[in-house]
C-alpha cells in the first residue's frame, strides 16, 4: 500500500520528491483509500530530463535566520514558508530537497531564454576566463559587437546604445536625456506604472506601494491609466489620450520634456494599454516639444509574441527605448537606445558608467539575442501564449473569482475579484491561491495595486504542456479556496 501511495505521489510531482505538502504526507502515511484518490487527481507536472545535483549547503531555516540578521528587512519574501531555490534548468527550478517547480514568473520576467541556457553560460564563462572587467575608456570588441546586434533589432533611427546595469538606471537616464535634449522639464507618466526605485523613477511610478515619503520625481505628472478592464473609458484609447492633452495644458507650461510608459504594465498587474492610446499620446507629446520613451524592461525581446518590442503592438516608434531584465537572462544589464541626435546630449560634459558595457555582461547579452533568434522564442511566445490565454479564458468561465484574463504572448495577467460586478479585488484569495499553487509545484507572481493579479511571465521556452499544467494547478487551487 505504501509503495503504491508513494508512486502516486511521485507521479503527481512530475517524478520528483519530496511530497507536495506536509498535510498530504500525513494523509499518505495513514494509508487510506481516500488519499490515493486525492493524490491521483492532482495535476501532473510534465516530464523533464534533468537530475539536479545533490545539495549540501545550508538549510532554508539557516538561510532565513541569516537573512533576517544581515539583509535589509525591506527585501521581502514570497510565501508563508519560503523556498530555497538552489538550481535551475530551462523553465524549471529545484529546491534544496531536489523538488522540481515550474517557473511561471521567470525571476520576475528576467529569465528570457531559460535558466542556465548552455550557449549563454558558455559565452559568459569564455569571456570571464579572458577578461572580467575593463571600462569604456578602453576598446573591447564584446561591447561594440553587442551594441551593433542590439541596434539591429531597433526600428527607425534608434541606433545608439548606452549600456547600464538595471531598468531603474535605464529609465532614470532616459528621463534625464529627454530633459537635456528638449530643454523642457515636465514628464508625463501613467498611474499604475512602475519604472524603478531610484529617486527619479520612483517619482514616475504610479503605485503608492512602491513610493517612500521622500522628495522624488520632481516635475512628473500622472495621467489617467488607459486600463481596458478598470478604466473609465474602457477600450477607447483616444479618450484616455485626451486626459494627457488636458494635463499638458493645465499642469505644465505647455511644453514637456517627454512621456514614459510601459506597453503592458508589469508590476501594475499585466495591464495592456487601451488600443489606439500610444499613437494619440505620442502625437500630443511631440506637439508639446517632448520625446516619447518606451519602457521595454518587461515587454521587450519577443515576449509579446506578435512583435519583438511591446511598443510595436500599438504601431508607434518611440524616441528613446529602455530595456533590462530579459536582455541578459539574469545578468545585471540594461540599456538605453535612442537616436544619434538625442544621444549626443550626453557629450556636453563627462559621463561615465563603471560597469555599463562590462565585457562579461556584453558577451552574455549578445548570446541572449542569438538564442532568441536561433530557437525562435518570439514565435514560441505567440504559439504557447495563445494556447495559454485560451485555456485561461476557459478557466474564467468556470471560476467566478476570475474577473479578467489579459496580456499578449507570455506576458499574462489573471485578475481575481470577489464580485465581477463591483470588481472588488480578491487580495487575500490571490495570496492563498498563490501559496496553494506553490505547494503543487508552480511558482507564479502577483501584482496590481491590490496584489490581486497573477503575473504569468515564464521563461520564453515554456511549452504547451507547461501551460496546461499551470492552468490545471490554478484550477485546482481556485477550486480549493
Amino acid at each position: 500500500m505504501r509503495r503504491a501511495l508513494r508512486h502516486a505521489l511521485t507521479r503527481s510531482n512530475g517524478g520528483s520528491c519530496p511530497l507536495p505538502s506536509a498535510a498530504l504526507f500525513r494523509r499518505t502515511m495513514a494509508g487510506t483509500a481516500e488519499s490515493i484518490e486525492t493524490t491521483s487527481s492532482l495535476p501532473r507536472m510534465p516530464d523533464f530530463d534533468h537530475s539536479p545535483r545533490p545539495y549540501a549547503g545550508p538549510s532554508s531555516a539557516e538561510i532565513l535566520e541569516k537573512r533576517k540578521k544581515y539583509l535589509n528587512p525591506g527585501i521581502f519574501l514570497y510565501y508563508k514558508k519560503p523556498i530555497n531555490i538552489v538550481e535551475g534548468k530551462r523553465q524549471y527550478l529545484y529546491d534544496e530537497s531536489g523538488r522540481r517547480y515550474l517557473d511561471a514568473f521567470g525571476g520576475i520576467v528576467t529569465v528570457s531564454c531559460g535558466h542556465c541556457h548552455p550557449e549563454i553560460v558558455d559565452a559568459i564563462v569564455h569571456q570571464t576566463h579572458l577578461l572580467q572587467h575593463t571600462t569604456t575608456i578602453y576598446l573591447h570588441h564584446a561591447v561594440a559587437d553587442y551594441a551593433e546586434a542590439l541596434a539591429s533589432k531597433m526600428p527607425g533611427n534608434l541606433k545608439v546604445v548606452y549600456l547600464v546595469n538595471s531598468g531603474s538606471e535605464a529609465n532614470d537616464m532616459a528621463m534625464m536625456m529627454a530633459r537635456l535634449y528638449t530643454g523642457n522639464y515636465d514628464i508625463i507618466a501613467l498611474r499604475n506604472a512602475y519604472h524603478g526605485l531610484s529617486a527619479a523613477t520612483m517619482g514616475a511610478a504610479g503605485l503608492h506601494t512602491w513610493k517612500h515619503g521622500i522628495a522624488q520625481g520632481f516635475g512628473v505628472h500622472h495621467a489617467l491609466n488607459p486600463n481596458p478592464y478598470r478604466g473609465v473609458h474602457g477600450m477607447d484609447g483616444k479618450r484616455y489620450a485626451e486626459d494627457v492633452a488636458d494635463l499638458i495644458s493645465s499642469s505644465t507650461p505647455g511644453k514637456v520634456a517627454g512621456f514614459i510608459a510601459e506597453t503592458i504594465q508589469g508590476a501594475g498587474g499585466a495591464v495592456e494599454l487601451a488600443p489606439g492610446y500610444l499613437p494619440a499620446v505620442y502625437e500630443q507629446i511631440r506637439n508639446a516639444g517632448g520625446v516619447c520613451i518606451a519602457d521595454e524592461v518587461q515587454t521587450g525581446f519577443g515576449r509579446t509574441g506578435s512583435h519583438y518590442w511591446g511598443f510595436e503592438t500599438q504601431g508607434v516608434v518611440p524616441d528613446i527605448v529602455t530595456m533590462a531584465k530579459g536582455i541578459g537572462n539574469g545578468l545585471p544589464i540594461g540599456a538605453v537606445v535612442t537616436t544619434p541626435e538625442i544621444a549626443s546630449v550626453l557629450s556636453r560634459c563627462l559621463h561615465f558608467n563603471t560597469f555599463g558595457g562590462n565585457p562579461v555582461c556584453s558577451a552574455g547579452g549578445h548570446a541572449v539575442i542569438k538564442v532568441i533568434d536561433k530557437e525562435k522564442l518570439q514565435e514560441n511566445c505567440a504559439i504557447v501564449g495563445g494556447h495559454l490565454l485560451d485555456r485561461l479564458q476557459q478557466l474564467k468561465e468556470k471560476h467566478e473569482i476570475i474577473g479578467d484574463v489579459r496580456g499578449k504572448g507570455l506576458m499574462i495577467g489573471v485578475e481575481l475579484v470577489t464580485d465581477r460586478g463591483t470588481k472588488m479585488p480578491a487580495k487575500a484569495e490571490t495570496a492563498e491561491a498563490l501559496e496553494k499553487m506553490k505547494d503543487l509545484g508552480v511558482l507564479a507572481g502577483k501584482g496590481g495595486l491590490s496584489g490581486n493579479v497573477f503575473r504569468i511571465k515564464p521563461p520564453m521556452c515554456f511549452t504547451k504542456e507547461d501551460a496546461d499544467f499551470l492552468v490545471d494547478v490554478m484550477d485546482h487551487s481556485l477550486a480549493s479556496l
